[in-house]
């Protein structure tokens, strides 16, 4: 008595449920075996692609041809055609042969061959190639179709965090802003561009705002994805180079603050550029944890408590065999005092702000020259760029060679374009007495703003102010650099005018400076604007509204 197992597959779930592909394909099996009085053993139903045989119902069928081993018979396997089959040539001919040595003869019934025959081998090869041409051609149509419409500024598949995939009446399909997730992303992106917080801190306030919830590495690929400021990336393919074009979707961010969060990942590469290394905690007794050094071996501090016999005792501690430890307590006024000397008074604001307003017109009358640099440093780029494209279509350079130049040269163009789009904006001057009365105002007192900010802003304002980490032995506080910001305020109120020849480095009560670092001061006012940005819009949960 004859034996068969019939194999139904579709390919997708549409096919499936509307089940005219299912229950066609059973009911022709079924004919076919009753006319040739064929008994039905097993029925597969598989709802896979057929581009591999690693398919659900397929790998359970054969385990269970290989588990019944010793009462193994000879059967037939039916299915309507080999596209039913298999859509990859190769791997068809090792499962022919697979289910061969397993007493299996796999037989197709609209399009019957018995491989006994020789010359039946070439009929076998272009039933099997032509379901596997027809995929690649369809592959490739697809392929050509979405490289068009990335061209035409078309955003193609699920749309990033803060928007959602739309449809007109007429059938059209298009991407819209969706809030409050947009928003989210809008303050994600100008936080991680203050460079105060790493981007894990970030994504934990992100998510406790409205909207959907992003993991980790979702974040990350949004914060690289260029479709927020309103372009789309076409990749390379073939002869094709990689570019960037308009897309017609609503930018939520400008060019210039992509690019900036772009340097900040680049530079940081999981270090703040701000902030000092250390891990935050949220415990408000030791906002200093991890950015002390230990003045004895010079490890960085960390911090814990100790059980008395009435009450817990806080320090911040060394962990090797020194023993170092100070009461958290105490290094925590200490070190608010030590801000103190920051402190501005009347007088000494009124002076600074002239000084930043004299250094401002003067960086501003030098930005078309420098401009002019930067244009003449990129057309000389391109012509490079240029010549040796022609030296490849001339077969004069190598194709590896020709993408190794183009490689080279793509991060200066990019950089240069940086530059040249913040020169842009910098030369508007409309609002900057305004912007630096109101840089000033948010950094008179800055041991108060220190005292009552939260934990996440304490360690974000001493990371502005203190590039590198801090040596406390026990009474001061000492370190290798110390931001433009808080020299010039310190040096102001020291009356700097009457003691410039004055030795940078000498010990004073408060923190020491190892080596005088100096810092360009047409970035001083930055510092000021970064200062002024730790504001409570990141934790309102948790700083009052008299703090900013």
């Amino acid at each position: 008595m004859k034996v068969a197992d019939l194999y139904i597959r579709v390919s997708t779930d549409e096919q499936a449920d509307k089940g005219y592909s299912q229950r066609d394909q059973e009911e022709r099996l079924r004919k076919h075996c009753s006319s040739l009085n064929i008994t039905i053993d097993k029925i597969i139903y598989e709802d896979h692609s057929a581009k591999t045989f690693e398919r659900p119902e397929w790998k359970k069928y054969l385990f269970s041809i290989r588990k019944g081993r010793g009462s193994r018979q000879n059967k037939f396997l039916f299915f309507t055609k080999w596209d039913r089959f298999s859509r990859n040539t190769s791997e068809a001919y090792q499962m022919i042969s697979n289910l061969n040595k397993l007493c299996i003869t796999p037989q197709a019934i609209e399009q019957p061959l018995d491989l006994r025959v020789p010359e039946n081998k070439l009929l076998l090869a272009i039933y099997l190639s032509t379901p596997e041409v027809e995929n690649d051609r369809r592959a490739l149509n697809v392929t050509y179709g979405m490289r068009r419409a990335i061209k035409e500024g078309r955003m193609m598949g699920i749309a990033p965090y803060g928007y959602i995939n739309r449809c007109t009446q007429d059938g059209r399909k298009y991407v819209a802003v969706k809030e409050p997730e947009a928003t989210n992303m809008i303050w994600a992106f100008k936080q991680v561009a203050k460079g105060h917080l790493p981007t894990a801190v970030i994504l934990k306030e992100m998510n406790r705002r409205e909207g959907r919830k992003l993991t980790k590495n979702s974040f990350m690929d949004g914060l690289r994805n260029i479709a927020y400021c309103g372009k789309l990336f076409l990749k390379a393919y073939n002869d094709e180079e990689e570019k960037i074009v308009e897309g017609k979707h609503e930018a939520l961010i400008s060019e210039e603050l992509f690019m900036k969060v772009q340097r900040v990942l680049h530079r940081k590469s999981n270090k703040d550029a701000f902030l000092p290394a250390g891990r935050i905690i949220n415990e408000e007794r030791y906002p200093l944890r991890g950015l002390l050094l230990c003045p004895q071996c010079n490890k960085t501090l960390t911090a814990s408590s100790a059980k008395g016999r009435s009450k817990h005792y806080y320090y911040y501690h060394c962990t090797t065999s020194c023993g170092f430890r100070h009461n958290s307590e105490i290094v925590n006024d200490l070190f608010v005092e030590e801000l103190s000397k920051f402190r501005f008074s009347i007088g000494a604001e009124k002076i600074l702000k002239t000084i930043l307003e004299q250094n401002f017109s003067i960086v501003s009358n030098g930005l078309n020259d420098e401009r002019k640099v930067l244009q003449n440093k990129l057309n000389a780029i391109e012509g490079r760029i240029d010549k040796a494209r022609d030296m490849y279509l001339e077969d004069k350079l190598d194709e590896e060679d020709f993408k190794r130049i183009k490689m080279k040269y793509k991060v200066e163009i990019e950089d240069i374009n940086f530059k040249l789009n913040s020169l842009k904006n910098s030369g508007h001057t409309d609002d900057i007495e305004k912007k630096m009365t109101q840089a000033l105002n948010a950094i008179v007192n800055i041991s108060e703003r220190y005292n009552n900010a939260s934990t996440i802003d304490k360690r974000a304002i001493v990371g502005l102010i203190y590039p590198e980490k801090l040596t406390f032995d026990g009474e001061y506080f000492q370190t290798t650099k110390i931001n433009s910001l808080a020299d010039n305020i310190a040096l102001i109120n020291k009356e700097l005018g009457s003691k410039k020849n004055r030795q940078r480095s000498e010990k004073t009560s408060n923190v020491g400076l190892v080596t005088s670092t100096s810092v360009s001061s047409n970035t001083f006012i930055d510092d000021l604007i970064r200062l002024s940005q730790i504001k409570n819009e990141l934790h309102p949960h948790i700083l009052s509204n008299k703090f900013f």
